[in-house]
């Protein structure tokens, strides 16, 4: 079994509302050094091994339900798991 974290983030193209309040916010708070916040998604997916390929299963659950391919980008790392 591995275990896939997978992030997901708007593209940079795409404007981005939530992290605009989020830094505004901040700001609001005294913390002028943040210059900018991308608001995105993260998940972790554990994923039994045998049978398909950890990889494809991912990229397909990225591309088909995890992720909006027009509007966002998704990158993932995958690492062994402790039993669960």
């Amino acid at each position: 079994m591995v275990k896939v974290k997978v992030y997901v983030t708007l593209k940079e193209s795409v404007l981005d509302p939530q992290g605009k309040a989020v830094s505004n916010a901040l700001h609001s708070l005294g913390y002028e050094e943040v210059k900018d916040v991308r608001i995105g998604k993260y998940m972790e997916l554990f994923i039994e091994t045998e049978g398909r390929d950890a990889e494809t299963v991912v990229r397909e659950a990225c591309e088909k339900l995890l992720s909006n391919p027009v509007i966002e980008d998704y990158r993932y790392e995958i690492e062994e798991a402790l039993v669960r």
